[in-house]
């Protein structure tokens, strides 16, 4: 879990970075990788989301939840992340490179 906090050259709206965040896919969804999580990013609308008992496990293990997006006094905004960090972080992210390799004509 982490507490994230970011600034904006040109700073987008709530709904803007919400939306950005939603549609986010990156080349291991678009190569459809067998280990890639279909929806890589999902944004919670609860309150008190993401939690590490409800929310680690999405998509397997190798999706990223976050949620509490709001307003900061010294940055743009900020919010809460969520992955789980042995099965995205080590032993899972260690299989999506070698698929995305394979994937790529780097391993035969």
């Amino acid at each position: 879990m982490a507490a994230v906090f970011i600034n904006f050259k040109n700073q987008p709206s709530r709904e803007e970075l919400i939306q950005a965040l939603k549609e986010c896919r990156g080349l291991p969804q678009e190569l459809g990788l067998p280990s890639a999580p279909k929806q890589f990013i999902r944004y919670l609308e609860e309150n008190d989301r993401p939690q590490i008992t409800l929310d680690a496990d999405y998509e397997n293990g190798m999706g990223i939840s976050l949620g509490r997006l709001r307003k900061d006094t010294l940055f743009d905004y900020k919010f809460i992340g969520l992955s789980h960090n042995t099965v995205r972080g080590a032993a899972g992210g260690g299989v999506l490179t070698a698929e995305l390799l394979k994937a790529k004509g780097y391993l035969v």
